[in-house]
């Protein structure tokens, strides 16, 4: 009955799970925050012990039902990376935001096994301490890969999931085995050098933690890297090989939108807050919030070698927001060969009261 409805809501994988399944995650996860790996996302550090163990969360859990949905694309989001006069936006954030779509169909299942088993239920997707690829790969969904991200065997590196938690007694599946093998693409394609080592992450320098969960100014040594990132990044994910297996989702609501299909930097240079959450309302990108948004995109123009978006630029300069007047000065800066005009840089500089933005006007 379970793997029947899973296909009917539309699943591409479920499989079973026991919560003592993942035991060595949390030693994982100690070592991981020990080292200020997790950068600023404090509320991992905050829920640590309940993350550590399905127990901690739900004392009363006895199976776990995981389960996974395909968000393939249909062309290698590389490409957008030779396209610097647009702004690349992750793959999961070109469509309707996944919580939403996985969330409503967790619950149709969930409520099917507890009136079928008589059991209690919970589900989960990403909105708590739940450690979702370890217990995916206990569950056989497919293993953690050297860039520590789910890989499958038929899905490749596109699966979001979602989890039940149940009182029931399930049979539970057999891990996947590890099928890295030798291949190290995902490690050697990072344009920050994120991980340590196989199987390890280092958040503070990876770009998609620092385009969407880092609150505060991108440090200097990762701007260029950014290139035309706007909203995460795919690198890693993309190169893996087992994508060639992988078709591209059938669920339509996560195929990119006109309004995320990479957009125009010059376009997303114009937003303001009513625009920003009109175009991207229901999508991942609007959690980010447009300042950091737009700090972003001024990153990206930089990067472009598009002087024509210098006008646009120039606007920011006087935003409300500290983030993006740092970074409209830097884009400023990239885009003029450093050739601002002294009279505009001390205008500027003789009403700003931000530190951040008057080093940035400063560096010479």
């Amino acid at each position: 009955m379970l793997l029947r409805e899973a296909a009917a809501l539309g699943f591409d994988a479920v499989r079973v799970t026991t919560p003592d399944a993942v035991e060595g995650a949390g030693e994982r996860l100690a070592a991981f925050l020990e080292a200020g790996r997790h950068g600023d996302m404090e509320w991992m550090a905050a829920h640590a012990e309940r993350r550590r163990s399905p127990a901690q969360l739900w004392p009363e859990v006895r199976s776990i039902v995981m389960l996974g949905m395909s968000y393939a694309p249909e062309a290698d989001p590389l490409d957008a990376l030779d396209q610097p006069q647009r702004g690349a936006i992750s793959v999961y954030a070109q469509g309707k935001d996944y919580h939403d779509i996985l969330k409503g169909k967790l619950k149709r299942l969930a409520s099917s096994l507890a009136n079928e088993s008589h059991a209690d239920v919970k589900v989960f997707v990403d909105t708590a301490p739940v450690m979702e690829k370890p217990l995916a790969a206990a569950a056989g969904l497919g293993w953690q890969g050297k860039n520590t991200m789910l890989v499958s065997r038929e899905h490749g590196s596109w699966l979001f999931l979602g989890a039940i938690f149940t009182t029931a007694e399930l049979p539970p599946d057999a891990p996947e085995a590890d099928h890295c093998g030798s291949c190290r693409r995902c490690l050697d394609v990072c344009p920050t050098a994120a991980f340590p080592a196989p199987y390890q992450l280092d958040a503070r320098r990876c770009l998609a933690y620092l385009s969407i969960e880092h609150k505060g100014h991108i440090p200097a040594e990762f701007r260029r890297a950014m290139g035309n990132r706007v909203f995460g990044c795919d690198d890693c994910l993309a190169v893996c090989p087992w994508n060639k297996f992988a078709a591209a989702a059938r669920e339509a609501r996560f195929h990119a939108r006109a309004e995320t299909d990479n957009p125009p930097l010059a376009e997303l240079l114009q937003l303001d807050d009513a625009a920003f959450r009109t175009r991207f309302a229901g999508t991942p990108v609007k959690r980010t919030g447009r300042d950091r948004f737009l700090r972003n995109v001024l990153i990206a123009a930089g990067n472009s070698g598009d002087a024509g978006l210098l006008p646009h630029v120039e606007v920011l300069l006087t935003d409300h927001s500290p983030l993006v007047r740092a970074m409209a000065v830097w884009a400023m800066r990239q885009l003029t060969g450093d050739g601002i005009g002294e009279s505009l840089r001390h205008r500027h500089l003789a009403r700003e009261a931000d530190s951040d933005v008057r080093a940035e006007w400063q560096v010479v």
